[in-house]
């Protein structure tokens, strides 16, 4: 979890449920050294993500159409990572404040804040750069545009827009998606780049408008602005194509790296099995089965360190009873339990 560097077991995640339970969650975050703050926000966090992730990331990678940030969290691009762990941070610094009475279903209890904790803390955001938090369109900008519909509407979401950290991919504002909402309130369907032209003047147009008050325009445009975050340049294909032939480190080392990988994917899954209270040696064995004998070929495009097959290997060590309690006992000292 960010920002802590304690790590989280099943006791710690059982011990917020009974606190939620009891009606205590708050109360003892509040009055919690620092020490055991970070693990009450810890284990709400371990409770909070995966509701982030499935109820607000997952729907707003779909509608930017990164099906990279759709497959889980290690393969979220930067920026939509940050967004991600800052919804989380929201919801968590919401349930230890305001959960104040007995929860007996924290998950259900969180779900319905998730709405309100993400809306708050990202206007809270807006505020802090500058950004108005509820865009509305001054009357004296409106007058300013001679009270166009389109022009005013294109004001808003630019007042939106400045309050987000991030561009349009290599661009400043963005313009394809301003298009399709344009078509509708003018009437115009897009025609190409003639139509892009049009919109790149018009947003030139708002923003003379809005110039016309410098100390407002200041405040709420160029000061927001001044806090996004530059943008990466594309890479060349050609560039793209020779880097992804170069090998910085040696097989055995990717190999290692990917185990590790899901190595922690494993420890998590197990973590929050046991924490449900299912038996050791049933938890463990489910979890190795799927992330090493179903996740595993989908990342690895060769037999391990010239080995068996990973379904042989991994069929024949669970089926030994030995081999396995040696997993299992491996496991649970790793994490604790």
């Amino acid at each position: 979890m960010p920002g802590t560097t304690h790590p989280i077991r099943p006791a710690d995640v059982a011990g917020v449920r009974e606190l939620a339970r009891a009606g205590r969650l708050a109360r003892s975050a509040s009055a919690a050294p620092p020490r055991d703050l970070a693990r009450l926000r810890g284990a709400v966090y371990t409770v909070t993500w995966p509701l982030v992730f499935a109820r607000i990331t997952k729907p707003l990678e779909l509608q930017r159409r990164h099906p990279d940030c759709l497959r889980g969290l290690e393969w979220m691009r930067p920026d939509c990572l940050d967004g991600f762990h800052d919804d989380v941070e929201a919801v968590v610094e919401h349930a230890l404040r305001r959960a104040t009475d007995p929860i007996q279903n924290l998950e259900g209890w969180l779900a319905t804040r998730l709405s309100p904790a993400t809306v708050d803390a990202h206007r809270r955001r807006r505020g802090e750069i500058g950004a108005l938090q509820r865009p509305r369109l001054p009357a004296w900008l409106g007058d300013a545009l001679g009270g166009d519909p389109w022009l005013g509407e294109l004001a808003v979401r630019i007042l939106l827009w400045v309050g987000v950290p991030t561009t349009a991919g290599g661009e400043l504002w963005p313009l394809a998606g301003w298009a399709a909402r344009r078509a509708e309130v003018t009437g115009e369907p897009p025609a190409g780049q003639d139509h892009r032209e049009t919109l790149d003047r018009e947003v030139r147009t708002v923003l003379a408008a809005m110039r016309t008050r410098p100390k407002w325009y200041a405040e709420h445009v160029e000061r927001p602005l001044g806090h996004k975050r530059a943008p990466v340049a594309p890479m060349p294909a050609d560039s793209a194509s020779e880097l992804t032939a170069l090998e910085l480190v040696r097989p055995h080392e990717v190999d290692d790296a990917r185990l590790t990988g899901l190595a922690e994917q494993a420890l998590r899954a197990i973590e929050a099995r046991l924490a449900r209270g299912q038996d050791p040696a049933v938890a463990i064995t489910a979890v190795v089965r799927v992330v090493f004998g179903t996740a595993a070929p989908a990342t690895l495009d060769r037999l391990l360190h010239n080995g068996s097959t990973r379904d042989d290997w991994l069929s024949t060590a669970l089926a030994d009873d030995a081999r396995l309690a040696r997993i299992v006992a491996t496991a649970l000292a790793i994490l604790d339990h």
